[in-house]
């Protein structure tokens, strides 16, 4: 005797984030106006003043990288000395009625090293803009904003690790702990029957 079984139920594919949707044409398109310009640039000033932007963005990048990458470790070094917080070792106290800043002063000069660093004059002129402190202030701002918005706090996500970071804000209102609930019922345990020969 034979039974059939039941097939599962189809379900949908799960749907393309927007995200999935549309970095991939704004890489490409990204690619597209890097090569334009730097052709524009080309037939304007001659290849050798495009290789040494390049060049110059390339040396540029990698000395703002390095500055950065010495001023974190220096920040972490003071930190293990005096037993204290990493983000907080190497800033100054805040004055009265300003806050204090994130202990993230490393991230955005990193990442413009890193866009100097990319051949093209849009990523230099972006890498400049998070090198220069009025634009870095800004972009910090936004960033912490838009992240702390959209984190989902699902324990090892990227939003999880972001709310870590906040704790150690002054204005960071994040507890650490265990939610129990008394209203729910464990789940009784299923227990399979052994199996006889």
């Amino acid at each position: 005797m034979t039974f059939a079984a039941t097939p599962p139920p189809r379900s949908r594919p799960p749907k393309r984030s927007r995200a999935r949707r549309f970095v991939p044409l704004g890489i490409a398109a990204w690619l597209v106006l890097e090569i334009w310009l730097l052709t524009l640039v080309a037939d304007a000033a001659g290849g050798l003043t495009v290789l040494l932007l390049l060049l110059a963005g390339v040396v540029a990048g990698g000395y703002v990288i390095k500055r950065a990458g010495r001023r974190a470790w220096k920040n972490l070094t003071e930190a293990m000395q005096t037993g204290g917080d990493p983000a907080a070792s190497s800033e100054a106290p805040p004055r009265p009625g300003e806050r204090k800043s994130s202990g993230s002063g490393n991230t955005l000069p990193m990442l413009g090293g890193l866009l100097l660093m990319f051949p093209g004059l849009v990523s230099d002129a972006a890498g400049l803009l998070c090198l220069f402190p009025p634009t870095c202030k800004l972009l910090h701002r936004r960033a912490e904003r838009l992240l702390s918005r959209q984190a989902h706090y699902t324990p090892g996500s990227f939003g999880d690790a972001f709310q870590q970071a906040r704790m150690h804000q002054p204005d960071g209102k994040v507890v650490q702990g265990e939610v129990i609930r008394d209203d729910e019922p464990p789940a009784p345990r299923r227990e399979d029957p052994p199996l006889t020969r």
